[in-house]
């Protein structure tokens, strides 16, 4: 029974998500409050079904959030307006594989790892390949990217020592995927500090785009000198081929003119409306995906892989509806005590030495990312006790620290998804992993934090 109902959880997220989407809109307080309660049963199933991690996270925000709640003295009819508050981040990950889809559909996730396939004399070489192919679909099929590069390169890399082996691997898809996403409008990190911050995400375009550029660039000119020396032998026959460069480029660019114009629409409709940044990439997603694959002439193949995708994926969402509807419950609740200001104190104190902050805020993602703690828990407590600084920082400062400080955790927390995904794949201890790549982390989060103290 309990197997049968664990196929069906999308049912239930469609309809409590569709409902609060349709509320964005007709603003009905009752709808609202029903949509709150039907949050209570929601966040049970999801916990049911949660991983461990995510039931002790929830278990805490959900138990500390009761403890203050009480404190704050507010009725208890406020609760599922509570509950409700994080409820556009969870309608915002339902939709996102629908965008994924096209990229499938398309085949440009295929035609790109070619790049992985051609011959080259030394794993020195491969690593800019291996880097930048995986930088491009974590662009724009996110996580979906991380297994992707990991089956082509364990299949290229079949014949090389297996220390080596796991470390390219480890070094190229994680750092990849850290950097590729700090500029994308489809990255949950990014969407949650452009509303928060209260900042238009074309502001932070250009510098997000510039610290992804530079770490990106130092990091391929370190991992080529230190693989240099590593011969490397493609396994297996018509592994190693040539590329049909003027092919490859022609799939590269459909992708960012379609980037392009996504980001065009999103903005053009979030001034016509109103709706934040959030909102906004959610109701654009399905409509521009349809249409994208109808223009590419991928529409059949959409949808059978669209549809299947998408069930699997929201199903699949147990983890992060404890976490936000359990985030939301807390975060109201501290909103309504004097304990907020106490945790806003340090931040305050350090006012006058704002690097101080920026680098307060990118060690809290990487001392919480130790212990298993998802950074979108972290932003969530820090989004109560910074923002009293916008008056003092500049927010762009504060977002980009906000932003690269979250993604480098991805490179090495022992516990996150992709750390763990890698490790299952390559058979290789995570801890491991995060040791090799935490100098990747402190780079990545010093270039955000060197571009944000020079934006204050």
């Amino acid at each position: 029974m309990l197997g049968y109902f664990s196929n069906k959880r999308y049912i239930l997220y469609t309809g409590v998500l569709g409902l609060f989407l349709l509320n964005v809109f007709i603003k009905s307080e009752i709808l609202g409050y029903i949509t709150g309660l039907l949050a209570i049963p929601m966040f049970a199933v999801s916990f049911l079904a949660a991983a461990r991690l995510f039931q002790i996270l929830g278990s805490l925000f959900m138990g500390t959030g009761a403890i203050l709640f009480i404190i704050s003295g507010m009725s208890v009819h406020v609760i599922p307006f509570w509950l409700t508050s994080n409820m556009q981040l969870l309608a915002f990950l339902t939709v996102l594989p629908w965008i994924n889809s096209v990229v499938r559909a398309g085949r440009f996730d295929r035609r790109i790892n070619q790049i992985l396939r051609a011959n080259v004399s030394d794993l020195g070489k491969l690593y800019p390949r291996s880097f930048l192919t995986t930088y491009i679909l974590v662009s724009f099929i996110n996580l979906s990217a991380i297994p992707l590069s990991h089956h082509v390169l364990l299949e290229n890399l079949s014949k090389v020592k297996k220390k080596w082996k796991d470390s390219f691997i480890s070094r190229t898809t994680l750092r990849a995927f850290s950097v590729a996403l700090a500029w994308s409008p489809m990255e949950i990190m990014v969407a949650i500090t452009i509303d928060a911050t209260g900042v238009g995400y074309l502001s932070y375009l250009p510098w997000l785009l510039l610290c992804s550029l530079l770490v990106m660039i130092i990091d391929i000119l370190c991992g080529r000198k230190y693989f240099a020396n590593q011969p490397y032998e493609p396994a297996g026959s018509g592994v190693s081929r040539s590329i049909h460069m003027r092919s490859l480029i022609f799939q590269v660019v459909q992708l960012f003119v379609a980037l392009a114009i996504f980001l065009v629409v999103v903005v053009l409709l979030g001034n016509w409306t109103g709706l934040n940044f959030i909102l906004t990439v959610t109701f654009v997603i399905i409509p521009f995906s349809f249409i994208w694959a109808m223009v590419i002439g991928r529409y059949r193949s959409f949808r059978k892989i669209g549809w299947p995708t998408w069930k699997f994926r929201t199903n699949g969402m147990q983890n992060f509806a404890v976490l936000f509807l359990s985030l939301g419950f807390f975060s109201s609740s501290l909103n309504h005590t004097p304990l907020l200001y106490f945790i806003q104190e340090p931040f305050m104190a350090a006012a006058n030495f704002p690097v101080v902050i920026l680098l307060l805020i990118q060690f809290s993602y990487l001392l919480m990312s130790m212990f298993g703690v998802h950074p979108i828990a972290t932003i969530g407590v820090l989004m109560e006790a910074i923002p009293p600084l916008y008056e003092i920082i500049n927010p762009i400062s504060i977002g980009m620290v906000l932003i690269t400080g979250a993604l480098a955790t991805a490179a090495v927390g022992t516990y996150g998804v992709t750390v763990t995904i890698t490790a299952q794949n390559t058979k290789q201890n995570p801890y491991y992993i995060t040791l090799r790549n935490m100098p990747f982390a402190f780079l990545y989060g010093g270039v955000g934090t060197l571009i944000g103290w020079l934006l204050l």
